[in-house]
């Protein structure tokens, strides 16, 4: 557009426009010789490298994207029930989710996990649980994601354990340990140990699964609770890669040769509601991590390069207020997702700001998807915002506003001390505290909370966790311990102790010591024993 007609133009609704993120934007995006040289050398095709336009050739052409409902409540009978309902109606994958105790490495008995048995999860205290939990689901054909961070480890091995008893190979076995403790020193607050044995039990993980599990993703290191906590798309991105850079150093730190962990790495980012700044989110991060792993850590294998990812739509931007205008909002999201190329998605519920979700929410939160896949088109050519000026402005924006930030990590000598120092989490609070003012200024218009009000109240049905649960679940707690053999138990206890205070990996002590019935909260207390608990600073 020429500076005439754009001094002419017609008054504008604000006088600066910008993305949710804060990125300026221009009134119109036009061809740039020099960006336009620059960005056809850095989009490529479908499936090579930089990967800009996705990590397989063909996308969605080939395959949808695993539709992996995250689902989880009340006991193990609950939740295999729901599951199971889940994978009837046309879900491929499962998604669990773990109660607060379960996470924090606590039995369903420890004096602080009362009133919190099932209530933001399944409650899972040993062996006997997890296989009421997946009773009926054969685990070779299903591939199951457990967001658990702390505890990856052992719920991991409670997993294989279910397997061997399935007579599942160990070989087949797909799915993938959210394993990323890092950010929940960041973002999140379900750690255990201090930074450092953390980042152990980690790098364990990749080694044992590298001979053992070789088709399970041993990590999905998480931009999704960061952006939950505040954060901006490009602290997403930046503080996201820069968790991945971390465990990847760990890993060679532990002898561990790149082109051997790397291509289980897997990531999990936020779907939010600004429709082109998250297509483009996913485009930076994906040829930015293709070029961190080629150019800084020398790795020659295609999938080691490859940013492949689980996206989820955004909790944060769910309203109690008006529930049902959820449902546009997941949509919105969820189209982000998929135009951004991920390769597994799940669709938040209209109800999650109230509660759990209900049957009917879960459902109408799958069938978005579905009418995503099926329905729009969208899936039917790669990549298909490619060229658009506005999308390949905001990636390239995206992309060098993450490797500032990287840079600057770097100059404070890594994620590590970032983290230690309360750099990311201050970063993190700023973006936090900029957003709720815009929205308290009505700078940035919430439909149903800031604006458009509803006259009168809207309700909706919603799930409520009996209380009869947690009791139920410490009474069954109970009796395993009674009735298991007990000497075997301690022994195997005994001997992760041993090893935790060596060098040696965890995992096959672990695992024979959940094979034993030892309880998580054993487990991870004989770990605290040996490795101390974190004590968070508090940032201001």
């Amino acid at each position: 557009m020429s500076d005439a007609k754009i001094k002419s133009a017609p008054t504008e609704r604000k006088s600066k426009f910008t993305t949710l993120s804060g990125i300026p934007l221009e009134r119109v995006y036009n061809s740039d010789p020099i960006a336009d040289s620059e960005t056809e050398s850095s989009l490529g095709y479908p499936g090579e490298y930089p990967f800009t336009r996705g990590i397989y050739p063909t996308m969605y052409r080939g395959r949808f994207w695993t539709m992996r409902q995250y689902a989880g409540f009340g006991s193990a009978t609950e939740s295999n029930q729901r599951y199971r309902y889940l994978l009837s109606k046309g879900q491929a994958g499962l998604s669990v989710a773990f109660d607060l105790p379960t996470q924090i490495g606590m039995d369903s008995d420890h004096p602080l996990a009362l009133g919190e048995v099932g209530k933001v999860g399944v409650a899972i205290d040993s062996l006997e649980d997890m296989e009421t939990l997946f009773d009926g689901i054969p685990l070779e054909k299903v591939s199951t994601s457990m967001t658990i961070n702390a505890t990856a480890a052992i719920l991991l091995c409670l997993y294989v354990a279910v397997a061997k008893r399935q007579g599942a190979s160990l070989q087949k076995l797909s799915g993938t340990v959210q394993n990323d403790v890092l950010k929940e020193y960041i973002a999140r607050g379900t750690y255990i140990y201090p930074v450092r044995p953390a980042m152990r039990i980690v790098t364990d993980i990749f080694a044992w699964c590298r001979n053992h599990l070789p088709k399970w993703n041993t990590i999905s290191i998480s931009g999704y609770h960061i952006r939950e906590a505040g954060s901006t798309a490009v602290q997403e991105v930046a503080f996201t890669l820069a968790d991945g850079i971390a465990y990847v150093q760990a890993a060679l730190d532990a002898r561990l040769r790149v082109d051997e962990f790397a291509p289980q790495l897997s990531f999990f980012f936020n779907a939010h509601s600004d429709l082109l700044e998250e297509i483009a989110k996913y485009r930076a991060a994906r040829r930015l991590w293709a070029k961190i792993m080629a150019e800084r850590f020398g790795a020659k294998d295609p999938r080691s390069l490859m940013l492949r990812f689980h996206a989820q739509t955004a909790g944060s931007s769910l309203t109690a207020q008006q529930p049902e205008n959820n449902i546009v909002r997941v949509a919105i999201q969820a189209l982000a997702a998929v135009l951004g190329g991920c390769q597994s998605l799940h669709t938040n519920s209209m109800d999650e700001a109230l509660a759990l979700p209900t049957e009917d929410a879960a459902l109408i939160a799958l069938r978005t998807q579905q009418v995503l896949a099926h329905e729009t088109g969208v899936t039917n050519t790669v990549d298909p915002v490619a060229g658009s000026y506005a999308i390949e402005h905001l990636t390239n924006e995206i992309e060098r506003s993450a490797l500032a930030y990287i840079d600057k990590l770097d100059s404070m000598g890594g994620m590590l001390r970032a983290i230690e120092a309360g750099f990311v989490q201050g970063e993190i609070q700023k973006a936090a505290y900029e957003f709720q003012r815009a929205i308290e200024k009505k700078d940035q218009i919430v439909v149903g909370v800031n604006d458009f009000i509803a006259e009168e109240p809207r309700t909706i049905p919603t799930l409520r966790i009996d209380a009869e649960i947690e009791r139920t679940q410490i009474a069954r707690l109970n009796a395993l311990r009674a009735k298991r053999d007990s000497a075997r138990a301690q022994s195997a206890l005994a001997e992760l102790q041993r090893r935790a205070a060596t060098t040696e990996n965890l995992l096959p002590a672990i695992l024979a010591a959940v094979e034993a019935y030892a309880t998580i909260g054993e487990i991870s207390d004989v770990l605290r024993r040996v490795f101390g608990e974190y004590q968070e600073s508090v940032i201001i």
